[in-house]
């Protein structure tokens, strides 16, 4: 099972910029919102894109999906360390329990 790490861990971890936030989710859902920094890869794409997006294997890296019923974060984790990257945490939480902490999110997406 994947290390976890707590919302103020990961919110303190992106202010000093001490790690990579991936987000499990992707496409549409990534668009609208997600995680400060946050780079979008899904499960079927982790063995094709994970060496590009995240090239050093002992860098800290946490996955998120949506909140605690999502399975994706833990299979993208799993996939990273599957590929041998070394420090692969995951926030259980995910994005629903960042926004309802009233935290910032960014989006690709213009809302009006």
């Amino acid at each position: 099972m994947t290390a976890l790490i707590s919302r103020d861990e990961l919110k303190a971890a992106i202010d000093a910029g001490d790690v990579i936030v991936v987000d499990a989710l992707g496409g549409d859902y990534y668009a609208q919102q997600h995680l400060p920094g946050a780079v979008a890869l899904v499960e079927a794409e982790v063995a094709e894109r994970a060496a590009a997006l995240l090239p050093d294997k002992d860098a800290a890296i946490v996955t998120y999906c949506s909140n605690v019923a999502c399975p994706n974060s833990q299979a993208v984790a799993n996939r990273l360390s599957a590929l041998g990257y070394t420090n692969v945490r995951k926030y259980r939480e995910g994005i629903q329990d960042w926004v309802e902490a009233g935290l910032p999110v960014e989006s690709l997406t213009t809302t009006s």
